[in-house]
Parts: structure tokens; sequence; C-alpha cells
């Protein structure tokens, strides 16, 4: 089996080494092996409403930066398997988990997963945490760094590390530059308020010199996560103009969803969670599923492999929910195709799967044997809605399959 830095190279890099493109994914892949997400940003509840999770269920999914596997706990399932290919997020999970099966309440829980920049978290991993971590996840959270041990981002702002966290950093700096507030955007009282902010402060910004220099160049926008591939995806959306897609899923983040509802902008404009309004937060923080969530804890198991090769080794007509995230674009056919007999093998009776996309179309019509895809129904209806009430806002399409009978 290929080793974990192999399978980052397999997962990203899509040309030749010494091509300008192939320079830009290997330089993408490196960045992979650090923490990507410290926050993951797909909507659960939009997962959660497509999946239609009930107690029987066994679900797969790619974990990121785990807030969406803890809070498919809210929904009970019998299992959920998560996997990544980042060796730091399969520690941010491991470590996430035994905080929510671990402290001693849920005021305790939100200082360290929902704040996240409390003085005494640190004393509360070393308290609560250390001890129920197996020895390589605590020598990771315990190791010294450059910036001192590792566990002290969670006093020092969790949110705010990680390659996202220092890119939402960089355009807060670019904002306050360009003297963009966004305290009446968090302080909006309604719909109106947060467009009028949109036009006055976003839409100048997205049109300056600098904004659209930086927005053209692939490197730039790793900092979200988009490798060079599923760049170009998102600018086929607007025939090439990235711009033009950047500042419409910008309007959507900030302008269609309440602003004390949507935890997503608040991560982008506060860089952290809304310190009081429960639903600005992922639902395994929200105090009602405390209890919930730290019972079902232990039916997650979470894996530093990929997907394909998890699902190998998982019994034929095993899995009811496949949740995908936007790993597909960065697959080749090759690639799509092992993963996709391998979901219909592994997929049990009525099984579902989601996933999202880059641009709007989905990728798997034309990629995936057509004998494989047969096996499945796309769910237009329910894929477009999906889409619409998606808060993090940050793609363009949102899919969902369901298994033939």
């Amino acid at each position: 089996m290929s080793s974990i830095s192999e399978q980052l190279h397999d997962a990203v890099n899509q040309n030749a080494t010494m091509t300008r493109e192939g320079l830009l994914e290997r330089a993408f892949a490196r960045l992979f092996h650090g923490l990507v997400y410290a926050q993951i940003w797909e909507d659960p509840v939009v997962d959660m409403q497509a999946l239609d999770i009930q107690p029987e269920d066994n679900i797969v999914c790619i974990a990121s930066g785990g807030c969406n596997m803890l809070s498919y706990l809210t929904a009970n399932p019998a299992s959920i398997t998560a996997v990544d290919l980042s060796p730091a997020h399969v520690m941010l999970n491991k470590l996430k988990l035994a905080v929510v099966q671990h402290v001693s309440d849920h005021a305790t829980l939100f200082a360290m997963l929902g704040r996240g920049d409390q003085p005494g978290n640190v004393e509360a991993f070393d308290t609560y945490i250390a001890r129920f971590l197996d020895t390589q996840t605590r020598n990771y959270w315990n190791a010294c760094t450059l910036m001192g041990r590792r566990k002290a981002i969670l006093a020092r702002g969790l949110y705010r590390h990680g390659l996202l966290g220092r890119f939402i950093g960089v355009v807060h700096l670019v904002a306050r530059l360009a003297r963009v507030d966004f305290a009446p955007l968090l302080e909006a009282k309604s719909l109106e308020d947060q467009r009028a902010f949109y036009k006055q402060q976003i839409v100048p910004l997205y049109n300056s010199r600098f904004i659209r220099f930086l927005a053209k160049r692939r490197a730039s926008l790793f900092g979200l996560g988009i490798p060079p591939a599923q760049y170009d995806k998102l600018a086929a959306d607007a025939d090439g103009d990235i711009i033009a897609v950047l500042k419409e899923r910008t309007r959507k983040l900030f302008c269609d969803f309440p602003i004390g509802e949507n935890y997503f902008a608040w991560q982008a404009a506060y860089r952290g969670y809304e310190p009081v309004s429960t639903p600005a937060v992922p639902p395994y923080l929200e105090a009602d599923n405390f209890a919930t969530v730290r019972a079902n804890a232990e039916r997650v198991t979470v894996l530093n492999k990929s997907l394909t090769d998890v699902l190998v080794k998982q019994p034929t007509a095993s899995k009811h929910c496949y949740v995908l995230l936007d790993a597909q674009d960065w697959m080749n056919d090759d690639q799509l195709n092992a993963l996709w007999r391998e979901i219909t093998r592994t997929a049990a009776p009525g099984a579902r799967v989601i996933f999202r996309t880059g641009g709007k179309d989905d990728i798997l019509p034309g990629h995936v044997d057509p004998q494989v895809l047969s096996r499945w129904s796309y769910q237009a209806n329910a894929s477009a809605q999906g889409f619409k009430n998606d808060r993090s806002a940050i793609y363009g399409g949102f899919h969902l399959y369901h298994l033939k009978v």
C-alpha cells in the first residue's frame, strides 16, 4: 500500500512535475501535510437534511476539520467512519472527539472548541483530555513547534490557525488597509442591512486592482484549500472570470442568511463563532446537543487513509451514507472510477451519497463508468435545495445520489 505522502501526491498532482501546473500542484500537496481546516466549510445541517440519517445508518465521510462528523452524531447514526489523507486533520478530529467525550460540561466544551481562545483551555486539555488520547495523538498536541507547544493554539485562537485560518487573517489585513469594517455586518438586524454592507464595503474591495491581481493567481487561493484543478472549475462558472465567481459566493455568504444564524459568515468576518447566539455554531456545539454528542462519540472511527482504501476493506452492502465533500474535484477518471466501484459495492439498500463541486455542474456523467453510475439516481430537486440552503456558500454545486432499488 502506498504511503500517506504518496496518496496525497496522487490525489492532487495531475500534471507533469516540470510544468507550471505541476509545480503548483506539488506546492499545494505540500501544504496539505499540515493543518488546513480547523473548521470544515460544508454546512452539516444541509448534509443531514439530504442524507436523512437513520439510527441504523453506517456513515463514511471525509473528516476535514471534524465539525460535520461530530454534528452527524446529533442524528444518532449507528456508526461513522471519518477518513482523511491529512495527518493533521486526523489529529484534530481525534482531539475534538476526546473533548466532546471528556470535558466536564458544555461551558468547557464551548471554551475549547467554540471560542478556541480561552487562557484556561491548555489546562483543560491537560486535565480532561490528554490521558484519553492515544500516544501518537497526545505526542502530536504536546509537541513543540516554532510557536511553542502545538496545544497552545487552543488558547491562541484555534480558528485563526491552519491554512484557511491564516488565509482569512490575510483577508482581514487587506480589508483593514482598505478601511473595511466588519462590525456593521456582525451587528446587522436584517438581510437588508447585510446587503447594504456587502454593496458598500465588499464590492469595491473586489473591484480594486490589488484584489483582482491576487485572485487571478492560482496560488493565492491555496489558502481556501482550492487546488489548481479546482480553481479552473470555479472560474468556468463565469467564463474564466474568477472575480465574478468569488464576488457572487461572498454575496451569498453575507446576504442570503441572517447573520445570527450563519456561523460561516461569522468565521469569515469575525474569525470565530458568534459568542452568544446558539444558531451561529455547528450543531455539535449547541448546548441542547451536548449529551447526545457525548453519548454517541464512541461510534466514530477516525483513519488516516484514503476513502477508496477504506472502502475496499468494508463488507458488501454495509454502508448507508457517504459524504465526499469536494474531493472528487481533485480526482482523475481512474481515481473517480475506483472510488465509485467501491461505493457501489459497499452501498446498502437505500444508500445515499452527497458531495460538493467547485463549479455548478455534476462532474460524474462522462467520467464515471456508465454501468456503475446507472445504479444510482441523481436527486435534482434535493440537490438544488441543498445548494440553496448551504450557508457556507463556498461551492458551486451540491449533489445528492440515491442507490436505485
